[in-house]
């Protein structure tokens, strides 16, 4: 599959199989382009952009395989992010890279909604360049963190330095670790949780478990500490899919504290009123990079680096200490 604007002037060309048979053009579409809503693409497909077979096409076409779809993308307009003095927990640094501690609500590159005040128009104005391999808006930008998740990330300096980063996040070689607070004391004291993550069939910002047409995850836990109605996992991570970690724990009937999207903020099963106030405190999901240890492009050398928790997540877990009230 192709990706939009890799072919000649922002075209993409798709050939319909037998899995086609019978489905409506912006569904299949939408199957085939995960990072487009199917609304976007009923737009493109209502406004000529998307062609069947050389002509023109309407939502609804029923297809049939072995037929050709192109889809034209319009040139997108992009601001170039410009350097913010915004303040950084810088953990590391060198010539090649940078290790950084990202705090919860900071959104980590420019996009539809968050057009500055990012992780990159931060770095920029630390660094005098970053990899450009991540295009305009992801400068040396090799792995992500959601905009409410805390903790370690790792920037490019030079774009040799980001591929070698990113073969070592494509071949699962990168060890990600996240201290995440849930609601509920999981059954089993550690556990491993397998299931495909695609984007919800109705709601599409948000992610679930699709036994088909979603991509392969893989998520680990350990109980760290079990409080009155939440614990505290260690979790990592051998894929990198969007939300995984939030999607997983939800699935297995713990979401992490105060995510919203996947049920962190229903009333918490504490018998204590304080523990309860302290969950229901929680104003983003109580998941933070902890723990983040790769190999260095340049030195060879395996680099570990630690965050401790933030403070937010921090003043809960202790007010979960305390005895019921």
């Amino acid at each position: 599959m192709a990706v939009p604007g890799e072919e000649g002037l922002g075209l993409t060309r798709l050939t319909t199989g037998a899995d086609a048979e019978g489905e409506r053009l912006d569904r299949w579409l939408q199957a085939r382009l995960r990072s487009e809503s199917r609304s976007r693409l009923q737009h493109l497909i209502t406004s000529g952009r998307v062609r069947l077979e050389g002509g023109s096409a309407r939502p609804s076409t029923r297809l049939r395989a072995g037929q050709s779809v192109e889809v034209e993308w319009p040139a997108p307009v992009l601001a170039i992010p410009e350097p913010e003095s915004i303040p950084l927990r810088i953990v590391y640094e060198d010539a090649r890279l940078i290790v950084v501690d990202k705090p919860a609500g900071l959104v980590v590159h420019p996009g539809a909604g968050s057009p500055s005040g990012t992780l990159v128009n931060a770095l920029l104005h630390h660094v005098r360049d970053l990899s450009g391999i991540g295009g305009v808006l992801r400068p040396g930008i090799v792995h992500r963190l959601d905009r409410g998740t805390s903790g370690l990330m790792v920037v490019a300096k030079d774009d040799e330095t980001h591929r070698a980063l990113a073969r070592q996040f494509a071949d699962r070689s990168v060890e990600k670790e996240y201290v995440a607070l849930v609601l509920g004391v999981p059954s089993r004291r550690e556990g491993t949780i397998e299931g495909a993550i695609g984007r919800h069939p109705v709601d599409r910002k948000r992610m679930s478990v699709r036994p088909k047409g979603g991509r392969a995850a893989r998520s680990s836990y350990v109980v760290a500490e079990a409080f009155d109605g939440a614990a505290l996992l260690r979790v990592r991570i051998h894929t990198g899919r969007t939300h995984q970690i939030r999607v997983h724990l939800a699935t297995l009937g713990h979401p992490v504290a105060g995510d919203a999207t996947y049920g962190g903020t229903r009333a918490a099963p504490s018998k204590g009123r304080a523990a309860r106030v302290a969950l229901e405190a929680l104003t983003r999901p109580a998941l933070h990079a902890a723990r983040l240890s790769f190999v260095h492009p340049g030195t060879g050398e395996r680099m570990t680096f630690e965050s401790p928790l933030p403070a937010d997540i921090s003043e809960v877990v202790g007010s979960l200490r305390s005895p019921p009230v």
